[in-house]
């Protein structure tokens, strides 16, 4: 790949016929290096230690580097005893396969590990042993396939008629480069044989011959499950060929469930069927694949994050799979001690309760408005950060219980098909404005943060603070406000109140009374008397379009009405107007929004106030920028 390498591959690179090996410290499991996973040095979470070894067909010689010896060719029977699998090589003997794999032929033998065997309950390897003439030599033939397979034609997804009654072995060649024959994870790959080749695995295989389906009709631990999918007609789907990976709910993860919350589920078919899909996912998942962490997509639509810590698989981080690898003809089911319910099949309340608007459920409670969001009605929660009320709760009264209606909006939406002017309909009769920015996605003064939870019936967008729906024009809030009571003064002095009542998409920078008063009296006495500046100096404080301070990034320019630029930036968490810090922002109106100002903005080229500089004794003119 160019660039530096990597000291480990540069002494496997330079010694010819050395293998890498990654060895779990503290454990005796093997994994042995590739490319894809070199760099991580570490499986589930826990270091790996890197050793060298000679790659299989070579030993080393003095005095030399790596191992250049090749050693001859043996039939599979002796390369059993090379390769570390000594106790398949015995049991071969014992059973009476021992000739046919000394023999003329070309065969493949997927040979358990010493350890493999070892790892056997006591009871299973008695029963094998004790009829090496039957069971021992139908579990080896299982292990074996009438050709040569070398690891390059081990497929993902593909299957290898055994010599034992033609069952199949299903083989999974996984990203990572870890390869899987019936979830045993390939130790040894291509040890050549001069009657076939060998690889190692990590357990001794069984034969399958129940679908998924079969496995949950058997299983006393998976009688709720088994109910429910019955009532979803998913069975047909997991009778079906392909591969996938069931996490199956125990009983007892269906009993951690409250039982209204399961009732609820249970009774309605499209939320069983969410719930139900959300635990198959799309392709064969052995534990023995998984290293690291990985996002996985299950046939709801949904992604999982399967990953491990030391021996245990976890699911979203936590280790809840009790029974793992339970191979079936069409795919592998691995037993979970925890319903994992999905969005999709959760109400409002639930959602809400799980995020960070976990507070604001509790308001909606206190109001009185918890129906909206726990039953069918087909509704759009707009839910405040628990930030919001970092301070605590407010008072719950009429106006804030019709304030909390106007953050529920009619229909379920989804914010990505929103567009720029759409209104919405809320359940307190008001409507809102959707702004589509650059930066942000906004409705009124308030911003989305974070992606949408869609649920059953309802969705949950996440706010960046209290909407504060529009109640009258420009021009009614500047007159019901005492702070603007010059400025509207100002404005019918110079003949803009019928602009600025007209519908419309306004951002007003709304000087105060301070801000006027600031001015000295003869100039604010000349600018009021003279209409036509007057209105110049107030169009330049007037955008014909809503910025509300969510779409306020580094530098937001403006066009003002006067036709000069207002540059809108942010600074330590104040919006600026020209270099002007904001009074208050998103004073939201049914035509625009306005910002409250204490200085009276001056277009650029147009002179300040003269004040005389009492140092110097002369008069300064101050431009404005």
């Amino acid at each position: 790949a160019g660039g530096l390498q990597d000291p480990l591959l540069l002494v496997v690179t330079c010694s010819p016929n050395v293998c890498a090996v990654q060895k779990l410290i503290g454990t005796n499991r093997k994994y042995f290096t590739n490319c894809k996973q070199w760099y991580q040095r570490k499986i589930c979470g826990k270091s790996t230690v890197i050793s060298y070894e000679c790659c299989p067909g070579y030993e080393k010689v003095p005095g030399e580097k790596g191992c250049p010896a090749a050693l001859p060719l043996s039939n599979i029977y002796e390369t059993l005893g090379v390769v570390g699998s000594a106790t398949t090589q015995l049991y071969s003997d014992r059973s009476n396969l021992r000739p046919e794999i000394e023999g003329p032929g070309s065969f493949t033998i997927f040979a358990p590990s010493n350890e493999a065997w070892a790892s056997l309950p006591a009871e299973t390897l008695d029963s094998l042993v004790s009829n090496v003439n039957i069971e021992l030599l139908n579990a080896l033939r299982y292990h074996m396939v009438n050709k040569r397979v070398l690891t390059d034609d081990l497929k993902h997804g593909t299957t290898l008629n055994s010599m034992y009654q033609d069952l199949p072995i299903q083989i999974h060649h996984y990203p990572n480069g870890i390869v899987t024959v019936n979830c045993a994870r390939l130790l040894k790959a291509d040890h050549h044989a001069t009657n076939g080749v060998v690889h190692v695995i990590d357990k001794v295989i069984s034969t399958t011959t129940n679908s998924i389906q079969q496995v949950i009709e058997t299983e006393e631990s998976l009688e709720t499950l088994r109910a429910a999918v019955a009532a979803s007609d998913l069975n047909s789907l997991l009778e079906s060929e392909g591969q996938y990976t069931l996490l199956a709910p125990t009983n007892e993860a269906f009993e951690k469930i409250p039982r209204e919350t399961l009732n609820r589920i249970l009774g309605d078919p499209e939320a069983l069927r969410d719930l139900l899909n959300h635990h198959i996912l799309k392709s064969a998942m052995c534990a023995e694949a998984i290293i690291a962490g990985l996002t996985m997509e299950t046939l709801e639509g949904t992604t999982l994050d399967v990953g491990c810590s030391g021996e245990e698989l976890t699911l979203n981080g936590k280790a809840i799979i009790a029974n793992k690898d339970v191979l079936a003809t069409n795919g592998v089911v691995h037993f979970v001690n925890e319903l994992l319910i999905p969005d999709s099949a959760k109400t409002l309340f639930e959602l809400a309760q799980e995020s960070e608007v976990s507070k604001s459920t509790d308001f909606f409670r206190q109001a009185g408005l918890s129906s909206h969001l726990t039953g069918s009605e087909q509704v759009t929660l707009l839910a405040p950060v628990n930030d919001v009320f970092k301070d605590g709760l407010p008072v719950v009264d009429s106006n804030m219980k019709n304030l909390l209606l106007n953050h529920i909006v009619r229909d379920q939406l989804s914010s990505k098909y929103l567009y720029h002017g759409q209104k919405l309909q809320t359940l307190g009769d008001k409507e809102l404005r959707v702004f589509v920015y650059r930066n942000n996605l906004c409705i009124e003064n308030a911003c989305i943060a974070a992606h949408d939870k869609r649920g059953r019936f309802g969705t949950l967008f996440i706010l960046d603070k209290m909407l504060t729906p529009p109640s009258g024009s420009v021009m009614d809030v500047l007159k019901a406000d005492h702070r603007f009571s010059t400025l509207v003064a100002a404005i019918q002095s110079a003949g803009l109140t019928e602009n600025l009542n007209r519908p419309g998409t306004f951002t007003v920078f709304a000087p105060t009374n301070e801000a006027f008063r600031a001015m000295p009296q003869g100039e604010l006495n000349k600018l009021m008397g003279n209409a036509k500046e007057l209105a110049n100096i107030l169009k330049f404080h007037v955008a014909d379009e809503i910025l509300v301070s969510g779409a306020v990034g580094a530098l937001v320019r403006l066009k003002s009405m006067q036709g000069d630029k207002l540059e809108v930036s942010m600074k330590n968490n104040v919006i600026h107007i020209n270099k002007e810090p904001v009074a208050e922002s998103d004073i939201m109106a049914t035509n625009g929004v306005i910002y409250a100002v204490n200085s009276v903005l001056q277009p650029q080229g147009r002179s300040m106030v003269s004040q005389r500089n009492p140092r110097l004794g002369k008069t300064t003119s101050l431009a404005c920028f």
